[in-house]
C-alpha cells in the first residue's frame, strides 16, 4: 500500500542519523496576503497590535499601518500593568492617526489626557462610543472642548475620572451631543459629606439634560430622590438604570412609581459581585474616614509625552519611543528587559 510504500522507503534512507526524515516546510510569515495578515490582527487588542505583531516585520507594520478599517473601534483597556512602563497616552494618538479619520469608537483606560482628547475630536468627527476609565488626566475643561466636536455620541462612559464632574461638565454633555443614549458615571466610591455649598443633585441635573438616554448607571454618586426625580422626568425613554452604592436615594413610593417603565434596575443596596471595578466600604459624614482615603486607587498619571510632529509620526513604529520617553540605548538594564519582552509578545 502507498503508505506502507513511503515508510520503507523513508525507513532505509534513514539509517544511522536520521538523515532523509521527512522535515515540515518553514512557514514565511512575512509572505502570507494581506487580507491573511490583517484578520490575524483583527483579533488582537490594539496595543498588543501597537507593540507586539504590528512590529514583525514589514509587511506586517505596513498591513498594522495602513488599513484604517484595523483602527476604527480602537480598545485599549485592560493593560494597567504598563500604565508607569509605556506612553499610553502616545500610542493612543498612533493609534487614532493610523484611523485616518474612520475611529468611531475609542475605549482607553489610563490612555488619555486633555491633549488627546482634543486630537481625538479634531481626528474623528464621526465618533460614536467613547469610553474614558481612569484617565486621570483628563480635566473638565479639556473634556468639555472637546466633547463640543463630537456631535454624534452615542455612548459615553467615564469611570474612575476623577477630575471630570459637576453640573455644567454634564450639561455640557447634554447639550453637545443630542444621539446620546447610554452614559455610564462610576465614582470611585461613595463618600457623603455635609456642606452647604456643595450641591447633591448637581450632576444629576446635568445628566437630566441628555434626554434620549436608554441606559444610564451612576455608581457611588451623592445624588438624592430630588436629582433621581429630575432625570426619571426628563429622560422618558430610559430602558435600563443602575445607581447601586447611591446611597442618598431612597426608593419610596414616589420613586418606585416613576421607574415602573424601566425594564433592568439595579438599585442602591444590589450586590456589586459583577462590577469590574474595585468597590471600597462607603464613607459617611460622621465617619473617621477622610476624602484623602481614595487616594490610595490613584495610581498617578504619566501625561509628559510631548506633542509630535508630522514628519515623526513614522516614528511611532519604533517601540522605543513608547517606554520612558527615550531611544532604546539610552534606557536602564530593566527598561531594556521590559523593552524586550514586549518586542517579543506573540512572536515567540
Amino acid at each position: 500500500m502507498p503508505s506502507s510504500s513511503r515508510r520503507r522507503r523513508g525507513g532505509s534512507r534513514g539509517r544511522g542519523r536520521g538523515r532523509g526524515r521527512a522535515r515540515a516546510p518553514r512557514r514565511n510569515w512575512a509572505e502570507l496576503p494581506a487580507d491573511a495578515i490583517a484578520a490575524v490582527l483583527r483579533r488582537l487588542d490594539h496595543v498588543e497590535v501597537l507593540m507586539g505583531a504590528g512590529q514583525a516585520c514589514r509587511s506586517w507594520r505596513r498591513a498594522a499601518r495602513d488599513d484604517p478599517s484595523l483602527w476604527r473601534r480602537i480598545d485599549m483597556r485592560g493593560h494597567a500593568d504598563l500604565f508607569n512602563q509605556v506612553d499610553l497616552h502616545g500610542m493612543a494618538q498612533a493609534a487614532v492617526r493610523r484611523a485616518a479619520g474612520q475611529c468611531e469608537a475609542f475605549w482607553g483606560e489610563y490612555a488619555g489626557d486633555d491633549d488627546f482628547l482634543l486630537f481625538l475630536a479634531g481626528q474623528a468627527p464621526s465618533l460614536k462610543s467613547l469610553r474614558l476609565i481612569s484617565c486621570y488626566d483628563v480635566s473638565n475643561e479639556g473634556f468639555a472642548e472637546a466633547i463640543k466636536k463630537l456631535p454624534l455620541l452615542e455612548e459615553l462612559e467615564l469611570s474612575l475620572c476623577k477630575n471630570v464632574f459637576g453640573q455644567e461638565v454634564f450639561e455640557t454633555v447634554g447639550k453637545s451631543c443630542p444621539q446620546l443614549k447610554r452614559f455610564r458615571l462610576s465614582e470611585h466610591g461613595f463618600y457623603s459629606f455635609e456642606d452647604a455649598d456643595y450641591n447633591k443633585d448637581g450632576e444629576a441635573l446635568g445628566i437630566a439634560t441628555m434626554t434620549e438616554l436608554r441606559s444610564l448607571q451612576i455608581f457611588g454618586n451623592n445624588l438624592t430622590n430630588d436629582g433621581l426625580i429630575a432625570i426619571l422626568d426628563n429622560c422618558p425613554h430610559l430602558q435600563s438604570l443602575d445607581i447601586r452604592h447611591c446611597f442618598n436615594v431612597e426608593m419610596d413610593d414616589t420613586v418606585r412609581a416613576k421607574c415602573a417603565g424601566i425594564k433592568t434596575m439595579r438599585l442602591p443596596h444590589d450586590s456589586t459581585q459583577d462590577y469590574e471595578f474595585l468597590v471600597p466600604a462607603p464613607v459617611w459624614a460622621d465617619d473617621t474616614e477622610s476624602e484623602d482615603d481614595f487616594d490610595g486607587y490613584y495610581m498617578g498619571s504619566y501625561s509628559d509625552y510631548e506633542d509630535v510632529e508630522p514628519e515623526d509620526y513614522d516614528n511611532f513604529d519604533d517601540i522605543s519611543r513608547y517606554v520612558t520617553g527615550a531611544p532604546e540605548d539610552e534606557l536602564d538594564e530593566e527598561a531594556r528587559m521590559v523593552l524586550r519582552g514586549l518586542c517579543g509578545l506573540l512572536l515567540n
